[in-house]
């Protein structure tokens, strides 16, 4: 578990990478207020930040969905991954356009921090809210995150057909043979309202 003071570092490193992406992309146009440019905030006793984790970065725009990008797995530190990630979502999410500084003071940054992944024998072992699901089979891969079963409501059997339908597979191609099911958990952080 990441401690407050771990997340609200996370938090504030997606926050200057993205800013700083939207000053290269549009120098006249951004002005928040915000001192993006002045020295990273101080990390002492956050090792975490430094080991390799997957993460995934979450942006939302008056509660919906506006990117959403991330690595299962990571061979970099975290604070590395969480920049990539947090200007991949808020520029190169393919659902999306690339995020405009008008959208930008709106958003809000949420982080997700997975943990390993563990392949499972029965769909029994997941525990929707808690679990995240990785579903492999053959070259298709799809992953949902733990929190997104919960917001829309799924029991173990809809979250296990939406993560096939998000590898691009039937429904019910979770029972195929040759299907693999990964679950992971996440520690996750969300930006508290200004």
């Amino acid at each position: 578990m990441l401690t407050a003071s771990e997340g609200g570092a996370l938090i504030t490193l997606a926050r200057r990478t993205i800013e700083r992406a939207l000053r290269r992309r549009h120098p006249q146009a951004v002005h928040t207020g915000r001192d993006v440019d002045g020295p990273e905030p101080p990390t002492p006793g956050m090792a975490v930040l430094n080991e390799p984790r997957g993460a995934f970065v979450t942006l939302h725009a008056q509660g919906d969905l506006r990117g959403c990008i991330g690595y299962v797995e990571s061979a970099l530190p975290l604070a590395r991954v969480v920049e990539e990630v947090a200007e991949k979502a808020a520029f190169e999410d393919p659902r999306f356009p690339p995020l405009t500084p008008d959208e930008y003071p709106s958003v809000e940054v949420e982080i997700s921090v997975l943990s390993p992944l563990r392949e499972i024998a029965s769909p029994e072992e997941i525990v929707v809210g808690s679990h995240g699901l990785l579903l492999e089979h053959g070259w298709h891969r799809g992953l949902l995150l733990p929190q997104v079963a919960t917001e829309y409501g799924w029991d173990r059997t809809l979250f296990l057909e939406n993560v096939a339908r998000k590898a691009g597979l039937p429904a019910t191609a979770w029972k195929a043979p040759g299907a693999r099911i990964f679950i992971f958990t996440a520690d996750i952080i969300r930006e508290e309202g200004e």
